[in-house]
């Protein structure tokens, strides 16, 4: 694990009577966008405190950035940046510009680098118009991008979000997700994306880590996690003519037949057949295909089907 962004061992954290994070063993690679995903009270906040050095572990050890996290936080923390959706780390009085100050003082950034940096986030961002605005006059979403621009002031190697688009609207979801592609992208920042939202996860990780009463219960692609789970795949055929059902297709099963045969889906399960076999299938019947997409599982029902599905 020498070299990984994040590296836990055995991590575990007890409150009381209930163990909140149970064993978990799991390593980040740097650069790497992971997605931290599961059910409310599976343990994810309790994780990201620990690797954080918010709170203490009962026992285990974590490693972020290759600092011990409550031993070294104040080091730590000129390495991280951290979102939690429910928490500020704004001033709530003042103008967002004198928040983004402060904390470059904070960070010993000078004031060139400072500027330069505020500059770039503000227009990457589009804080322009509210930037001189105090964060209590803020709306969700523009509080939130100014959240995100101030974790990312001092350029750190990892960037921890929890649940970072809770309550925002499709627009701002969609331009604080293009956003930190284009971070990643110029900075090669680091990722731990902890969220509820399964848009967040498709958009902005390569791999996911599903953590059920504190235990790891999955490490690996989306790809992977269907598969495992049997999900099923949904094709959905434009034909160039209208086209009775077309059921009884091997490996397949008819789920929808729109515009008077025009539009038909087919579902069908990892391992059973092929897009490439439907649509040979397709042709022999002698119907044209116009065009084609695939619908993947829905990503929530994929992880309810893991969860139910046992050891």
């Amino acid at each position: 694990m020498n070299g990984d962004i994040i590296a836990t061992d055995g991590l575990r954290r007890v409150f009381g009577a209930k163990t909140a994070v149970d064993g978990l063993t799991f390593s980040v690679p740097p650069g790497a966008a992971v997605g931290y995903i599961g059910a409310n009270g599976a343990g994810k906040s309790t994780t990201i405190k620990m690797l954080t050095g918010i709170l203490k572990p009962t026992s285990g050890s974590a490693l972020t950035c290759g600092l011990e996290p409550l031993r070294h936080r104040r080091q730590l923390a000129r390495r991280i940046g951290v979102v939690f959706g429910q928490r500020s780390q704004l001033w709530w009085d003042l103008p967002l510009r004198d928040s983004f100050r402060a904390l470059g003082a904070i960070h010993r950034l000078g004031r060139d680098p400072l500027r330069e940096r505020t500059d770039e986030l503000v227009d990457r961002l589009d804080l322009g118009e509210f930037v001189d605005t105090p964060v209590r006059q803020l709306s969700l979403g523009q509080r939130i991008r100014g959240e995100v621009a101030a974790a990312l002031l001092h350029e750190p190697e990892l960037l921890i979000l929890d649940e970072p688009t809770i309550g925002l609207d499709v627009l701002s979801k969609e331009r604080l997700r293009v956003f930190l592609t284009e971070q990643r992208a110029l900075h090669g920042t680091s990722l731990l994306l902890a969220t509820h939202d399964m848009g967040d996860v498709r958009r902005l990780t390569e791999r996911i880590l599903v953590v059920d009463h504190g235990r790891l219960a999955f490490d690996g692609t989306l790809a992977q996690l269907v598969e495992q789970v049997g999900a099923e795949r949904i094709v959905v055929l434009d034909l160039t003519d209208p086209a009775p059902p077309l059921d009884g297709i091997p490996g397949t099963r008819l789920v929808g037949v729109e515009a008077g045969g025009l539009r038909q889906r087919l579902s069908f399960g990892p391992g059973e057949t092929t897009v490439a076999a439907i649509l040979t299938v397709v042709a022999q019947r002698q119907h044209g295909v116009h065009d084609l997409t695939i619908e993947e599982p829905d990503i929530e029902a994929v992880v309810r089907r893991l969860y139910t599905s046992g050891p």
